[in-house]
């Protein structure tokens, strides 16, 4: 299969690869996160801002390499019109990418009429708003897929990171799902190692799955990217929730071994103040880091600009979209519910104008030049 080369070693008798999960070694020990971030307080003076991948460093034996992949690819011309490969030159390139978190068609509409480049598909979020439900493993990968669809279709060029939660099974759904979200149109998922009975991260009793499995899942996306045909840049995100149930120092342990089987950015969920944000970002160079601030949760508050400062390569806002959606749809039900009109709610914005933030004027644009009448008058 495309993209089992690119691992480990072949094996001549049987033509089969051996891939090894990479164990550290015994010594010398490397120095915990926690020792790290009080060395990184200490030095408080020096600049955070998140370093640029000139290229990757030569891979060791047994760790994924794609050279097609390499940061240095990206870093000249203009921004492509493929998500997937425009996410990986905002990558490559000077500047932290910020991710609002969407939930459906208006907070996608809105986060582009915003000038947001990039969007976040949050699990949380399209649980909430497809289903109405927690996000407590109850969407499928249907759920996500469809949704997905419509989110990218509004503008093909923007990319859309979009949460995967453990891949909806073993490696073959794993591969499937990273399969159908690159139809999709997304530009990058996010895989965890929680167990399949998942959670919000940010809520309490998390359980999560071994090292060896966590592995399996990111080797699965990894080979089921590198088997699209024409060479995909999908960009392929490890996410890990051990740190609020095993640690700092595991969750950068195994995400430095999800880097060596081949995920492009790394995702702690969960990390509780700046200066272990600034340990994981050093601890996993030069692989980028992605932080994941939800307003109340367990990560602080960081701006964006503190995240930059910090060495975050990503920033995204989960739940900034339905969040404000409950606040606004609630206060306008309750209104009605007092006043009996929607006048106050409506802030003056009629239909039209509700319409063309949905795209109405692309629309009717659209329709004359193909020669149509339908809508000359709207």
């Amino acid at each position: 299969m495309p993209g089992l080369d690119l691992f480990g070693s072949s094996n001549p008798a049987n033509g089969t690869t051996v891939v090894e999960v990479p164990t550290p070694a015994p010594a010398p020990a490397p120095a915990p996160v926690s020792a790290v971030a009080e060395e990184q307080n200490d030095s408080s003076d020096e600049s955070n801002a998140a370093p640029v991948p000139r290229s990757l460093p030569a891979p060791a034996p047994g760790v994924y390499y794609n050279a097609r992949l390499d940061p240095k690819h990206y870093l000249e011309g203009p921004l492509s019109w493929n998500p997937a490969t425009r996410l990986r030159q905002l990558l490559a390139r000077p500047g932290i990418v910020v991710a609002p978190g969407i939930c459906d068609g208006i907070s996608a509409r809105c986060a582009l009429e915003a000038g947001f480049e990039c969007l976040y598909q949050s699990g949380a979020a399209t649980t909430a708003s497809r289903l109405g439900q927690p996000d407590l493993a109850i969407a499928t990968l249907n759920d996500f897929v469809q949704s997905a669809q419509m989110v990218c279709s509004l503008d093909p060029t923007v990319p859309v990171i979009a949460d995967a939660d453990t891949g909806f099974g073993g490696p073959a759904m794993v591969a499937r799902t990273v399969t159908q979200y690159a139809r999709a149109g997304v530009a990058a998922l996010h895989i965890e190692d929680q167990v399949q009975t998942k959670r919000c991260g940010h809520l309490l009793g998390k359980q999560v799955v071994s090292r060896e499995e966590f592995v399996t899942r990111i080797r699965a996306a990894v080979i089921a990217r590198d088997a699209i045909p024409g060479g995909s840049d999908f960009v392929i995100i490890g996410r890990t929730d051990s740190a609020q149930v095993l640690g700092m120092d595991e969750a950068v342990a195994r995400l430095k071994l999800a880097a060596d089987a081949g995920a492009d950015v790394c995702f702690i969920e969960g990390v509780r103040n700046a200066d272990l944000l600034k340990a994981t970002v050093a601890a996993l160079a030069p692989k980028p880091v992605l932080v994941n601030v939800i307003s109340g949760g367990l990560t602080p508050s960081f701006t964006t600009q503190q995240a930059e400062e910090y060495g975050a390569k990503i920033i995204i806002f989960s739940l900034v979209s339905c969040v404000a959606a409950v606040h606004g749809i609630r206060a306008a039900m309750q209104s009605l519910k007092k006043t009996g009109t929607d006048f106050t709610s409506a802030r003056g914005m009629d239909p039209k104008a509700f319409f063309e933030v949905m795209g109405l004027n692309e629309i009717v644009k659209l329709d004359a030049q193909a020669g149509g009448k339908a809508f000359e008058l709207v």
